[in-house]
């Protein structure tokens, strides 16, 4: 199946119809989270993604919570919001938790998680899907900077336990569009241009 993945399209119009416009020669739409900014114009982002050709699979980032996020997908039945939950389209398997993890120091406005709720999330996660995370896995397509790593433990780690497939990620927009993996597991932070992979 060929998936077109995304994140932090921060309410960027234009970017959103791009992902629309490609969208037909998707099977599946994944959005890594990061909708809106600092809580404000998700709905007229989601208004614009709702009309992809295929179905999408959503979490919520740091600047839109999942209830926020789940609220402006409505029940529209191409749209999959998944936090600590999953779903399956066609014969994919997916997985997300959404959330900045670890905690960031932005303030009230910021939807984090800590490792340890992150964890819990995370159990779920079976073998041999697609895990869709807001946040990086610790030490992977995670540096604001050289020798900085802003990535999370937890993600990390149900990688290495339960080997994913694939990791689709954002948060770190350094790192858009760059790639890492562990073991056989193929981690991409998409960011908002739009990354083809097949699966």
């Amino acid at each position: 199946m060929k998936l077109l993945l995304c994140s932090d399209i921060h309410c960027d119009y234009a970017a959103a119809q791009s992902l629309v416009a490609r969208s037909s020669a998707a099977d599946v739409l994944v959005c890594a989270g990061d909708m809106a900014v600092m809580r404000s114009g998700l709905q007229p982002v989601v208004e614009i993604l709702a009309e992809a050709a295929c179905p999408i699979v959503l979490v919520p980032g740091n600047g839109e919570s999942d209830r926020e996020l789940s609220a402006a997908c409505g029940s529209r039945p191409n749209m999959h919001v998944l936090h600590g939950s999953g779903c399956t389209v066609g014969d994919l398997s997916f997985w997300g938790v959404g959330a900045a993890i670890p905690i960031t120091p932005f303030g009230s406005w910021s939807f984090d998680l800590s490792e340890d709720e992150a964890r819990r999330m995370l159990a779920g996660c079976p073998s041999e899907s697609i895990l869709v995370t807001h946040s990086p896995p610790f030490g992977h397509v995670d540096e604001p900077e050289k020798g900085t790593h802003l990535g999370s433990h937890a993600i990390l780690e149900t990688i290495v336990s339960v080997r994913p497939t694939l990791v689709v990620c954002g948060h770190i927009h350094a790192c858009w569009e760059q790639e890492s993996i562990v073991g056989d597991t193929r981690i991409v932070n998409a960011g908002p241009g739009g990354v083809w992979v097949d699966v």
